[in-house]
């Protein structure tokens, strides 16, 4: 047994998961939109949400996909991002894309 893994806590790289430092909200948003915004080439317009996990932290977060003329025609998407506690992009997902004039309907 790898003395380095006895208690299984082990991330690639070789840092703990302990070892992650829960930063405030704020922080770790700015990391990761960051992040996200260099995969994928667009700037974020929006944070829908934010919610703590055990990993770290998820939001939901908006984005311009195709600009149009006017504004309100443009696609947007939603993209749910997994932070690590430390604010590192863990993963993203792109949800529903919608119009930016559409409104959500109630449920």
């Amino acid at each position: 047994m790898d003395p380095d893994d006895e208690n299984g806590s082990r991330e690639a790289g070789g840092a703990t998961k302990e070892s992650y430092d829960r930063v405030p909200p704020t922080e770790a948003l700015r990391v990761g939109v960051e992040q996200l915004t260099a995969l994928l080439g667009r700037t974020p317009e929006s944070v829908s949400s934010l919610k703590p996990t055990d990993e770290g932290w998820t939001a939901q977060i908006e984005v311009v996909e195709i600009e149009r003329i006017p504004e309100t025609t443009s696609v947007m998407a939603s993209y749910e991002v997994a932070l690590r506690s430390d604010g590192q992009l863990l993963g993203y997902e792109r949800g529903k894309r919608y119009t930016r004039a559409q409104v959500d309907q109630n449920r």
